[in-house]
């Protein structure tokens, strides 16, 4: 594919800088002013700005085994509409990937139908039972790391076990730090909102009280070490501790964990995911660990349901919302156009650090493979969930009116996405 991407800021080393860029058989050929127009496409974009492709670390893309809910052509397709060309798919998947056939199936379907680059999580124990460890070693050369996400490693002897052999295959643990024995039939922050609808709450111990195992872990074994989805105040100031004590330590949180609180909350399942929306100290305080570093990425856990599973209230639904339609122009709305951070950080959150961790995702350079992002920041609009290419409609952003609209997406040299 040919053609130019004229006059648009581009995030060039840490920076904008106003430059137009041709692609070349899908190769970022020229970065610069005025290029020569040898009959390619030009596309305008001095009102927008482009992004190295958003990398997001922590997406279910629900196939193989519950397509009902999302595929992975769907999900692909609404991340290159959100911004993204290159995800982390966990693997509560059937089959369980645990082991090399499984892994393989799934990778046949991401070959076949994704538009952007999708790399798959193993599992942790097998069958996510976390009961015996699954085939690590076989499976090291298919898979971008080790989560039972969606379930805590409750035995400190099988977490040890498996970041010794992670330490040894230089691969990452990302792990979903809850404790079962401290759930109490909880479903939604054991806070203010629960108590005033008689609601069972889930306490942030039983988050940051596997961290804080884990950490000690980490420290015995130097693996590297990345936890899922942090909500709790807490949970920011043992990773911060830990960070300065040179622990090889990791952490994401989601846009909606920075952005809302319990008391936000209403009887609806698109407000029902775990870990749950916690108080509003535990929100500031995650802002300020984006701010100070302790908290490296914004991943947004895209966890469709179908509208069934969705429409039970707080108490019945399942656990989970979509995300990845939405991330970018809620964290630029509330976030930065708010002042709490640069547009620079965001990039940091959504791409650049997660590139460093995981060694995946995008960076425009001349030679490297078209896969950036183009926004028109200055463009309002209300979310509508009608619209989302994802299968997942549950979002509790509905209706909010935000900024920062995706014109352009294109990833692996193509572009997946476009509306203009």
């Amino acid at each position: 594919m040919d053609c130019i991407l004229k006059g648009a800021k581009v995030y060039l080393d840490g920076s904008f800088k106003r430059a137009d860029l041709v692609i070349s058989d899908g190769i970022v050929s020229f970065i610069g002013n005025n290029p020569i127009n040898q009959g390619v496409t030009v596309y305008n974009f001095h009102n927008c700005v482009i992004f190295p492709g958003f990398t997001d670390v922590h997406v279910h893309l629900r196939e193989p085994g519950f397509s009902y809910k999302e595929t992975i052509a769907s999900g692909t397709a609404a991340a290159a509409r959100g911004g993204y060309t290159t995800v982390c798919s966990m693997p509560n998947l059937k089959p369980c990937p645990d082991n090399v056939k499984a892994l393989e199936e799934q990778l046949h379907i991401i070959g076949k139908d994704a538009v952007i680059n999708v790399y798959p999580y193993a599992t942790i124990t097998t069958g996510q039972k976390g009961e015996q460890l699954s085939d690590i070693d076989e499976m090291k050369e298919l898979c971008v790391g080790y989560s039972d996400d969606g379930r805590g490693v409750q035995s400190e002897e099988i977490m040890l076990a498996t970041m010794r052999n992670a330490k040894s295959l230089d691969k990452i643990i990302a792990a979903h730090c809850e404790d079962n024995s401290l759930l109490s039939g909880g479903y939604i922050h054991d806070g203010e909102y629960a108590k005033l609808h008689s609601h069972k709450g889930i306490c942030s111990k039983s988050e940051w009280g596997p961290i804080k195992r884990d950490i000690e872990l980490v420290k015995k074994t130097g693996c590297k070490y990345h936890v899922c989805h942090i909500s709790a105040k807490e949970s920011v100031e043992l990773i911060r501790n830990a960070k300065r004590e040179g622990v090889n330590i990791t952490c994401e949180t989601a846009p909606h964990y920075l952005t809302m609180h319990d008391m936000m909350l209403k009887e609806d399942g698109r407000f029902k995911m775990n870990p749950p929306i916690r108080s509003k100290e535990d929100m500031q305080a995650l802002i300020e660990g984006i701010q100070d570093g302790t908290i490296d990425m914004i991943a947004t856990d895209h966890a469709p349901h179908s509208a069934e599973e969705k429409s039970r209230g707080l108490e019945k639904s399942l656990m989970g919302v979509v995300g990845l339609e939405t991330a970018f122009p809620i964290c630029y709305t509330k976030l930065v156009k708010t002042g709490i951070i640069t547009l620079e950080k965001l990039i940091e959150l959504l791409n650049v650090n997660a590139r460093k961790r995981f060694s995946i995702g995008a960076e425009i350079k001349v030679g490297n493979l078209a896969e950036l992002t183009v926004f028109d920041l200055s463009e309002e609009y209300t979310i509508n969930s009608n619209e989302f290419l994802s299968k997942g409609r549950a979002t509790p952003f509905e209706a909010e009116k935000v900024f920062g609209k995706c014109k352009m997406t294109l990833a692996g040299g193509k572009i997946v996405y476009k509306d203009i």
